[in-house]
Formats: C-alpha cells, sequence, structure tokens
C-alpha cells in the first residue's frame, strides 16, 4: 500500500488519543443513539451515502456489539481478532472478513501496528457487484444472499486472500478513493466493488465461512465453484468423487442448498455462458453449442427455447449489439 496513504492510516485519531490519555472505555455515543450496543449507520454514513470507511480504533477492547448494515473488515498491516459467537477469528494482513448484518461481534485491543479498515456497506451496494456477477451466476446468487440476511445468527464470510494481488490492488484504490473523498465516487466505488466481487467469486477456495448449516453450505459453494469453473465437462458422478460422498446425499445437499438440483444448476450455466458467446463472437451457432459441453444441438435448442423463449439464432439478431457491462 502506498506509503501517503499508509502514513494517513496510522495517525493516531482523536478517540484513540483519548484512549490514550486515559479513557478506559468505547465511547458508544460515537456509535449509536440506543441503548444496546448496535452500531448505527445513520451515525457512521453520511445521508445518501452507501458505503464508507473508517480506520479501526486501537487500543482498546471493543464490547459485543453489531451492526445495521454489512461491515467488511480489511487488515492493512498487523493482524486484528474477532471474538463471533465465541469463536475467535485472527485477520492477518491482506485479509477479508465481511460480517453480516446484525452479527454480533467483540474485537480484541489492537496495537500501533494494526492498521484495519472498517467498510461500512448498506446492502444495495452491492448490487452492482451483483449485476456484474451476472443474472445466472448461481454462485453469485449464494453469496449475496447470505450477505442480505438480517438475522442475529453470527453469520461471517472470511476470505484469505492476501495473495490475491489484483484484490490488494482494487481494496488499496477503494480505500484511497473513500479516504480522500476526492469528487463524487460512488459508481467507480461501486464498480470497483463490484471488480472485488468478481475475484471473490474465483477465490472461494481461500474462504472460511460460519453460517447455519455450515457444513452444508461449504458443500455447496464447492459444487458451485466446480460447474463455473468445468461446466463443459462437469458430470455428478465425477463431483461425487472429488467430495466423497454417495449420489444420494449430495444431490439432496445441492438441493436444499441451491434450490437447483445438479442438472438444473449445470444447464444454467451452460445455457448462460452460449447466450454469452453468442452476443460476444461472431462464432457459428452449432461451434457455441459444442464450445458450452453439449453434444446434441436438437437437444441444445429445445433447451435455448425453453430459457429464452426465442431460438438461439433469433437470440443473436436481437441482442447481439446490446451495450452491457461484459467482464
Amino acid at each position: 500500500m502506498q506509503k501517503d496513504l499508509m502514513d494517513r492510516l496510522r495517525k493516531i485519531s482523536e478517540e484513540e488519543q483519548k484512549i490514550l490519555d486515559g479513557v478506559h472505555e468505547v465511547d458508544k455515543d460515537l456509535y449509536t443513539s440506543g441503548k444496546d450496543f448496535t452500531v448505527d449507520s445513520g451515525k457512521m454514513l453520511k445521508e445518501g451515502k452507501l458505503i464508507d470507511v473508517r480506520t479501526h480504533t486501537r487500543f482498546i477492547h471493543f464490547p459485543a456489539h453489531r451492526h445495521n448494515f454489512i461491515e467488511v473488515l480489511y487488515v492493512c498491516e498487523g493482524h486484528l481478532t474477532n471474538i463471533i459467537d465465541g469463536r475467535e477469528v485472527t485477520v492477518g494482513k491482506g485479509e477479508l472478513l465481511f460480517l453480516n448484518q446484525f452479527t454480533t461481534h467483540e474485537i480484541l485491543p489492537a496495537g500501533i501496528n494494526d492498521i484495519a479498515i472498517n467498510f461500512m456497506v448498506l446492502p444495495e451496494f452491492f448490487d452492482v457487484a451483483y449485476s456484474m456477477a451476472g443474472k445466472n451466476n448461481v454462485l453469485a446468487d449464494f453469496l449475496v444472499n447470505m450477505l442480505r440476511q438480517d438475522d442475529e445468527r453470527g453469520e461471517y464470510l472470511y476470505f484469505k486472500v492476501a495473495d490475491v494481488l489484483q484484490i490488494q490492488n482494487l481494496l488499496e484504490n477503494m480505500i484511497y478513493s473513500l479516504v480522500t473523498g476526492q469528487g463524487d465516487q460512488d459508481r467507480i466505488n461501486q464498480t470497483t466493488m463490484g471488480l472485488i466481487f468478481l475475484y471473490l467469486l474465483d477465490s472461494v477456495q481461500y474462504v472460511e465461512m460460519r453460517v447455519p448449516n455450515q457444513y452444508e453450505n461449504l458443500v455447496s459453494m464447492t459444487v458451485l465453484d466446480y460447474i463455473e469453473q468445468k461446466y463443459r465437462t462437469a458430470t455428478l458422478t465425477e463431483l461425487c468423487g472429488m467430495l466423497h460422498l454417495p449420489m444420494h446425499l449430495l444431490s439432496r445437499m445441492i438441493k436444499k442448498s441451491t434450490g437447483y438440483n445438479f442438472k438444473e444448476l449445470l444447464q444454467r450455466k451452460r445455457l448462460s455462458k452460449a447466450a454469452e458467446l453468442m452476443c460476444d463472437t461472431n462464432l457459428p451457432v452449432n461451434d457455441i453449442i459444442a464450445a458450452v459441453g453439449y453434444e446434441n444441438n436438437s437437444y441444445f435448442h429445445r433447451v435455448f427455447k425453453e430459457r429464452y423463449h426465442m431460438t438461439p439464432r433469433a437470440f443473436r439478431v436481437r441482442y447481439q449489439n446490446e451495450e452491457t457491462v461484459r467482464l
């Protein structure tokens, strides 16, 4: 991270100076107007803003609290230890922790060299990221739906992505934009978060999660990532072998977690990829059919028409020249 930005983030805040001068408790009035310790977006975000950042306050134990927004914690230097539902989660340099709305957690005191950024995010901020991931990306559906839940079950997503350079660069750009407040950057920041989200979707192997039915959700995320990566040749038999699970059990878990069976998920991915290729390339339809993993052309034409209510050729004529964000 750039030296001038890090120097800015390391600066002792007014709140931190009071703590160093002898204040022994967090000043809750800075964060909430209520009796319980719910950090309020109305206090933390300017009116009309969907996202803002603040450096985490060091030198003091943050007692158990929750938020009425999504919190994304990013550690720039050192580490920060959260206690979530009795479990210690220590986030290291370059790592990300997504805390769901109303997830209760406490934070152990950070030292002078533990520099962390709190992104305070309203759920609708992720709309752009969601649209960039694609309407038919079931893995994106799965993650966004978890972030938008508003219960109190101690849910989090912990991404160990310190070595993913693209995510680090994008985060630095967004932090700089939000800290300096230069110009109206809302759309740029939403698009940047969208790019981060896309890289996170490609990094699910680095995620640790705490959600209800945790094992089933981890399995389902692995299934969805497998389909995203290997849709051309993916089979349920191969997947069962990878996960060492019997077919009937895996099929039931997939259906319960995603609402679709394996065949439906695979078909959604193949058809959405075929639609993308028809709009973005001039490949013959028969070549596209083979490229996405179908061997039976007649079957492809039938399921494509069922899904999009027109033939592949008509779809291409209608949508090929449409200007859309394609990443």
